[in-house]
């Protein structure tokens, strides 16, 4: 866009700039407006960027069709009129991120790099901003995470320093969380996350990121253990993005929440829906069939997804979970595989969370190979590491393995220490499913509060998490008859009428 001037073509195109950004259903009549009064002045390069800004607009909301028409009419106006800078330099931002999209991440960083070239003459800070984002994100997809990093933080650096406009702001801050959130760097997904949060407070009317501030919101929160507010944010997020292409994201969220939280239905529900907006469902659910019992759906489902998904951030979180189910299935091998290659990526990205992810993988495979002795130093170096980034239910799963490698070679008092340690964090996450996998493996009778067993314990712990008798039927793999008979048991030792009141005595005597 272009400032310096108060002329009156200059205001029609911060008009249109402020109806898009407003999510004002007539933006795009404003950016033909100011289009067409450009081309009335004479001035084909302003009149080629209101062209760029509602074709990439349109195609941002889906319209493939007239948003190709109006990149394909912009790019006419710069060849006609023999344009070799900036306006030029635009048109090679969708194509870039078209590249990106097919896997041709050597393509999109030629395209993004030449747009940072033509950026220079005689200066374009909205292109070149565009220019870092999409060249970070190229090199990160190709493994080369430091050269890629640091040119998103010199995106960031230009949007902070309010070298921009709001529009391409907006674009760097969502670009740029997203390629965080893809690799997990937590540090800079908080860092960032707050950063438009309050860039988005500071601007009242502004709507078009608002929605996609709530879901990384709901990611940051959920990987800081604040699950309840993560929950509430996430819900926001799909009011606001509702019919929205940026709807798939959050719902996948929401879907995530509910699985960690146990309620397995509910996270049935909404990756459904995500996967109806557009989001890939997985791996998130293959992990829930894995929950579920449904091991042979699980495995099916990751295999598949780990042979489509390319570049090395995404693949990571699928060999994590590929490595998870095998073991679950007792495919060793083909888990120690993907622990392996996870290992390589690990090395590759320089991000800690992913090399936690590694390192813990490594150390269930060695587990399962009957070595827990080995299993130890990757298992504690990845719970550090969760642990100094604040990742408090990853540093829990840690834990576990920790305590069973300890009590496999003998050291039952280490073991013990370990296992209260992660219930500690499971209980106060509200992590329903992995407080019932824990108390079947901690190995020893349970002396609960009011005559309850062991069983009657685990259904109490899942019902006082929210979960209906079908989501505690599929996590305990019992049937509804089941998880029924040992409700009204739990009512008649408890002295209680309604799930309220024994979810009461669950969380008064450290049940919950």
């Amino acid at each position: 866009m272009r400032g310096g001037t108060t002329g009156q073509p200059a205001d029609l195109e911060q008009a249109a700039a402020a109806a898009y950004l407003a999510g004002r259903p007539d933006w795009p009549q404003a950016w033909i407006l100011a289009h067409r009064d450009c081309l009335r002045r004479g001035e084909p390069g302003q009149a080629a960027r209101c062209a760029f800004w509602l074709g990439f607009g349109l195609l941002s909301a889906g319209e493939v069709a007239r948003g190709g028409g109006w990149l394909a009419r912009a790019r006419k106006l710069v060849d006609e009129a023999g344009l070799t800078g900036a306006e030029r330099g635009y048109l090679l931002v969708p194509e870039g991120i078209e590249l990106l999209e097919a896997g041709d991440f050597g393509g999109a960083l030629a395209r993004f790099t030449e747009a940072g070239r033509l950026a220079e003459r005689p200066g374009d800070p909205d292109l070149a901003a565009l220019s870092l984002l999409g060249r970070s994100q190229a090199l990160m997809e190709l493994g080369d995470s430091a050269r890629g990093l640091a040119l998103l933080d010199e995106s960031i650096v230009a949007v902070s320093a309010a070298e921009v406009s709001p529009i391409v702001a907006g674009l760097v801050y969502c670009g740029a969380l997203t390629v965080c959130h893809e690799i997990l760097d937590l540090r800079r997904a908080r860092e960032w996350t707050a950063a438009l949060s309050q860039w988005c407070r500071s601007q009242p009317d502004l709507a078009l990121y608002q929605g996609q501030c709530l879901v990384h919101r709901a990611q940051v929160m959920q990987l800081q253990g604040d699950w309840q507010e993560a929950a509430a944010q996430a819900r926001d997020a799909c009011e606001r993005l509702s019919g929205e292409p940026a709807a798939g994201d959050a719902l996948y969220q929401r879907a995530e929440l509910h699985r960690l939280r146990g309620q397995l239905a509910d996270a049935e529900a909404a990756y459904l829906l995500a996967s109806q907006a557009g989001r890939e469902p997985q791996p998130g659910l293959a992990l829930l069939r894995l929950a579920q019992g449904s091991t042979g759906a699980a495995q099916a489902a990751i295999r598949r997804v780990a042979a489509e998904t390319t570049g090395s951030a995404a693949r990571a979180q699928v060999l994590a979970a590929c490595a998870e189910i095998m073991l679950a299935a007792g495919q060793v091998t083909q888990a120690g595989e993907a622990a392996a290659e996870l290992a390589g990526l690990a090395a590759a990205l320089d991000v800690a969370f992913v090399r936690a992810l590694a390192g813990y993988a490594t150390a269930a495979v060695l587990l399962a190979q009957g070595q827990p002795q080995a299993a130890l130093p990757p298992l504690r170096t990845a719970w550090a590491a969760w642990r100094d980034i604040g990742a408090p239910y990853e540093a829990a799963r840690a834990r576990v393995l920790i305590g069973l490698a300890c009590r496999a070679v003998g050291d039952r008092d280490t073991a013990a220490l370990e296992l209260d340690a992660a219930r500690a964090v499971f209980s106060q996450l509200g992590a329903a499913t992995e407080l019932a996998r824990l108390r079947q493996l901690a190995g020893r009778p349970a002396r609960l509060p009011g005559g309850l067993s062991a069983r009657e314990g685990e259904v109490l712990a899942l019902l006082a998490g929210g979960s209906t008798n079908r989501e505690i039927s599929a996590a305990l793999v019992i049937s509804e008859h089941t998880v029924a008979r040992h409700v009204q048991n739990i009512f008649a030792k408890l002295g209680v009428s309604s799930r309220t009141a024994a979810t009461a005595f669950a969380f008064r005597h450290g049940l919950a």
